[in-house]
């Protein structure tokens, strides 16, 4: 593990966190881009080892051309409070070992918040890549992680405009702000070519022709703990799943948390059916490769909500609300909840008419990074070093 980072030809040093496996998705363009177009900003990457499968991560970043990380603080998993607490104790010592110029933290994981808080508090300036977002529920940890990051930061960069609404209601004031465009759709673009196809991803489960003579297919995944974490609530959503499948075959990465709550509460037999295919978590560009050429995706996740937009694929959110409106006032996706007949009826939608057309939001061009990186070192050339 290196404990430090020095470019002497690079007057900026920034420290790039990544947590999660959805950190990856969006740090990816931004390394490019700060190694692509500013050479006075030498960008270092810490992993704070939050969601660690070594496997799964060299997957992700192999797929994605990120560097090997310059740190690993090696947190694993734990509660929400031990995460963050573990995660700021060790990346204390880090920026204690080399100050940076600023710390850039992307999302809204535990470690998004625990790494804006330690440099906040050493005073030095913190960047927030995808601020503003607010699905409004104090109950979502995420949530909780988004406004105290976003109160914290000294530069932050907006994925849709509403954002800088919210922001600017928060009392965070304008020059603070930038509106860029998605990072994630950057790593989509770049990617959608090299995306996995589906009949090698069957092929590779050993279910060559789970798709013949089906006319197309549904892709779910399921992972929060307001719907995997309630025996009652997820038995209904997998009895509405496996009542899909009958006209529509359904493709099933499972997550571990949800396998194991599957499996704890007894209602593996729900899944039990010849139209449901359930495979292990799957990489990057197989999950772009399922969802490109899927009828209707089902997903209680924030990041597909918005790739399934940019990929004009019918999303169908499994969530009470989203903290991405913009997918849903402009994009392709609907918000059912948890209620059978609302989800029911949205897919009977899609398999009908298609689902919802959407379009493309503002700025979702690839070039969200570029943005970021040049507005980066611009803003750090006007910024007094500290």
């Amino acid at each position: 593990m290196t404990a430090s980072f020095s470019s002497p030809e690079s007057p900026h040093r920034i420290t790039c966190i990544v947590g999660a496996r959805p950190n990856f998705m969006k740090i990816a363009p931004i390394m490019a881009a700060f190694r692509d177009l500013t050479p006075n900003v030498h960008a270092q990457l810490v992993h704070t080892g939050q969601h660690y499968d070594a496997a799964m991560n060299g997957q992700y970043f192999d797929a994605l051309g990120i560097p090997q990380p310059d740190i690993n603080l090696e947190v694993r998993s734990g509660s929400h409070a031990e995460q963050t607490a573990n995660v700021m104790l060790r990346f204390e010592s880090t920026l204690d070992a080399s100050p940076p110029s600023a710390v850039l933290v992307v999302g809204d994981v535990n470690s998004t918040l625990a790494c804006a808080l330690v440099a906040a508090k050493k005073n030095i300036p913190v960047i927030h890549v995808e601020a503003g977002l607010r699905s409004f529920d104090r109950s979502m940890p995420e949530e909780i992680n988004r406004v105290m990051t976003d109160q914290i930061s000294d530069l932050l960069f907006v994925t849709e405009r509403e954002g800088c609404g919210n922001l600017l209601r928060e009392g965070i004031d304008e020059s603070r702000i930038r509106f860029v465009g998605n990072v994630m759709i950057d790593t989509l673009r770049h990617n959608v070519g090299k995306a996995a196809s589906v009949s090698q991803i069957l092929e590779d489960a050993g279910r060559a022709r789970f798709l013949d003579g089906r006319d197309g297919y549904a892709v779910l995944t399921l992972h929060r703990p307001s719907n995997v974490d309630d025996a009652a609530t997820l038995r209904t959503l997998l009895e509405c799943v496996r009542e899909m499948s009958v006209r529509l075959p359904v493709i099933f990465p499972v997550h571990p948390r949800t396998r194991q709550m599957v499996e704890r509460f007894g209602l593996a037999r729900i899944l039990d059916a010849p139209t449901i295919l359930q495979l292990p978590p799957v990489g990057y560009l197989q999950m772009l490769g399922l969802m490109k050429d899927a009828r209707i995706v089902l997903t209680d996740s924030g990041g597909l909500q918005e790739e399934t937009t940019a990929l004009g694929i019918p999303c169908v959110t499994l969530r009470e609300n989203t903290e991405r409106p913009i997918t849903a006032t402009e994009g392709t996706n609907t918000i059912v909840g948890r209620d059978p007949e609302r989800i029911l009826a949205a897919f009977d939608d899609v398999m009908r008419t298609g689902g919802k057309r959407g379009r493309i939001p503002e700025l979702w061009d690839g070039n969200a990074a570029k943005r970021i990186a040049l507005a980066i070192q611009e803003w750090l050339d006007a910024t007094p070093r500290h």
